[in-house]
């Protein structure tokens, strides 16, 4: 039974069972996971054509890395915050190395939260990616959520010990290879 039932002073409360916690967390680490790695395929067979995905009437696309660069450079440029778009700029001018860097760190963030290893260290570092890219949106007049959707569950994912259900960190844990 995934929660417990308790009572004090006459009142009942419906706690969740921590083994519902955990494999819920677990889904949002390897959703998680599946959006940057995704991407970060993207990245990896497609400069600048896009990546399409279709089906049926679903149609979505994927930030390959000539999009990565035009989300950067024009939401760098029209940023009101001082600096940004010079920073911005200045990254543009990095991009034939930055486009690798940021494709290998959406494919090895996105496969070690799938796997569930390393999970919290991979969470952090996908929170700063994602933070960095914040500070380029955040005078942007974008959308409002458009970041924090991404950010938030990595942080959760930072926070919490996300990769004992249903992943690596939880098997070498329980083989006592892996810290508590």
């Amino acid at each position: 039974m995934d929660t417990t039932t308790s009572s004090q002073a006459g009142e009942a409360t419906t706690e969740v069972a921590p083994a519902s916690l955990a494999r819920g967390l677990a889904a949002l680490r390897i959703f998680m996971g599946l959006v940057l790695f995704a991407n970060g395929v993207a990245k990896v067979f497609s400069a600048g054509g896009g990546v399409t995905i279709s089906l049926g009437p679903y149609v979505a696309n994927l930030v390959d890395r000539g999009a990565a660069r035009v989300i950067l450079q024009s939401n760098g440029a029209s940023s009101q915050l001082p600096l940004v778009p010079e920073v911005s700029a200045f990254l543009i001018s990095l991009w034939p190395v930055l486009q690798w860097l940021v494709t290998a760190v959406e494919l090895g963030v996105g496969l070690l939260l799938i796997v569930g290893l390393f999970t919290r260290g991979a969470a952090l570092v996908g929170l700063a990616f994602q933070l960095s890219l914040a500070l380029v949106y955040f005078s942007s007049n974008r959308w409002m959520f458009e970041q924090p959707h991404e950010y938030v569950p990595l942080f959760i994912l930072a926070v919490v010990p996300a990769g004992l259900a249903w992943g690596l960190d939880g098997r070498l844990r329980r083989a006592g290879r892996w810290p508590s």
